[in-house]
């Protein structure tokens, strides 16, 4: 590496954010830009350490050492073509994913990781700034034509893939703009559209056709698809919310956490939304059921609604400040963790579980009614006890359930289909990522289950592979899962 006693000499830095008082009162990124010498240096922490156990912990396989020593290096222009010779959307990756590469970083056993996201995402804006970065049209069209279904990370993935293999792609998208969770389950505070639009309009220009307000399954149905197009891979998702079905559920004020994420990034958008049908924590006792991503990005959306108290329960209990002994090195460290929302406020609660709702005589939520609970396994299997005298009650305008998702939406294209699914109620597919039907292809959490946007890009990276060895016989496209 460029800087082999970097490591000992450097120590991790926090990446820079807004001070919290000025961000809660907009919709702007949180993150700051690292200031480039102070990067150079974080860059340098990167160990020559023989097996970079990083490549492990990411699914794209991204050449993480490689462009750490470029940027160490001041060499940002081949950064940028390293970085994207594995990763469609690395500002995408560089501002959402939890970074699993970080925790397998080797120097990670005895010290802070490398700063691994901060460096990517400050080598593809660079890239942007400077304008390196441009569209990618197929030099020869192969005659083939693909139609993509769903336009979150592995349906964009896959078509940028296939365009690129000179396949004439079509992406269709339920909603009224191209995105998916990226535009609508993502907050801005998160990643601002521009990010996102930016991208797509590069797509664009490549020749990848956006098809947005198709609700693939109604209209148009799949056996049009069929009839139109060589091959359709399907990317819809795992959108089924995981409710809560306790006593009150039915009372108003009580909202699955897409609903409420999803009319708040429209506002955003500009969308003229009526204050009836929108969802505000404006002066409200909010509690967030659920304590994962989707959680933080209520928390930090009703911040900024100008929630009056936020409560936040996780039914696990809290996880240690460091790794356990049952979670060594280079799994992924299941520690307590701040996110940028949990900075801004309101109160993390764990080992709780909710077993009623009472409203008022309008038929609103007005109340939750919970038990402190214990974590038991037995032969394997994880249960939750209730601790007797635990019970309390906690007073609730807004209740947002952020608990997961079950799986893909049966109905559509797999009720049209006739699909075969998985015992987990994903649908199956084979070694080259095709389902039960042929010529019909899948990818990402339609196949995986409720997942990671680097396992979208992933997946779809890879199914764009074996979609082209199905039309071409072989394929020069990687793929990074099996």
């Amino acid at each position: 590496m460029g800087k082999v006693t970097g490591f000992l000499e450097i120590k991790r830095k926090k990446w820079p954010t807004r001070p919290v008082a000025a961000r809660v009162r907009d919709w702007k990124e949180v993150y700051l830009p690292f200031p480039g010498d102070e990067l150079k240096k974080q860059a340098a922490r990167c160990m020559d350490c023989g097996i970079p156990f990083c490549h492990q912990g990411c699914p794209l396989g991204n050449l993480i050492p490689d462009w750490n020593d470029l940027v160490y290096r001041d060499h940002w222009r081949d950064a940028i073509d390293r970085l994207h010779a594995t990763n469609n959307f690395p500002e995408f990756t560089g501002r959402l994913c939890p970074a699993p590469c970080e925790g397998s970083c080797v120097l990670g056993i005895n010290d802070d990781p490398v700063t691994i996201k901060a460096v990517e995402v400050s080598i593809v804006d660079r890239a942007f700034d400077e304008g390196w970065i441009g569209p990618e049209p197929p030099r020869v069209r192969t005659g083939k034509q693909v139609a993509v279904v769903g336009s979150g990370p592995a349906g964009l993935a896959a078509a940028e893939q296939l365009n690129r293999a000179g396949h004439r792609v079509t992406l269709f998208e339920r909603s009224d703009r191209i995105g998916g969770l990226l535009r609508y389950g993502i907050p801005e505070f998160k990643m601002e559209k521009r990010v996102l639009d930016r991208r797509l309009a590069l797509m664009e220009k490549a020749g990848v056709d956006f098809r947005p307000n198709a609700d693939v399954g109604r209209n148009p149905r799949v056996a049009e698809l069929r009839r139109e197009f060589d091959a359709i891979v399907l990317a819809c998702g795992a959108g089924a919310p995981r409710d809560l079905p306790v006593p009150g559920r039915e009372l108003a004020g009580i909202h699955f956490a897409m609903e409420y994420l999803t009319l708040s990034n429209k506002r955003c958008e500009g969308d003229p939304i009526p204050d009836e049908r929108f969802i505000s924590a404006h002066g409200k006792r909010v509690v967030i059921l659920g304590g994962g991503d989707t959680g933080a990005d209520c928390l930090g959306t009703v911040h900024r609604q100008g929630a009056r108290s936020v409560h936040q329960f996780e039914l696990l209990p809290r996880p240690p400040d460091e790794r356990a002994a049952d979670n060594p090195w280079p799994q992924w460290p299941s520690i307590f963790r701040v996110s940028s929302a949990h900075e801004e406020g309101g109160e993390r609660v764990y080992a709780v579980s909710t077993r009623r709702f009472t409203g008022d005589a309008g038929g609103r939520v007005e109340r939750l009614h919970a038990v402190k609970v214990e974590m038991v396994r037995e032969g394997g299997r994880l249960d939750f006890t209730p601790v007797p005298g635990s019970d309390f009650t906690l007073d609730a305008d807004l209740v947002l359930l952020a608990m997961g998702f079950v799986g893909p939406e049966r109905a559509g294209p797999i009720a049209e289909l006739g699909l075969t699914l998985t015992e987990r109620g994903t649908v199956a597919r084979d070694a080259s990522w095709m389902t039960s039907v042929p010529g019909v292809f899948t990818c990402g959490d339609m196949q995986r289950g409720q997942s990671l946007i680097v396992w979208a890009i992933a997946e779809g990276r890879s199914c764009a592979a074996g979609v082209d060895r199905w039309l071409m016989g072989t394929t020069d496209l990687p793929a990074p899962v099996p």
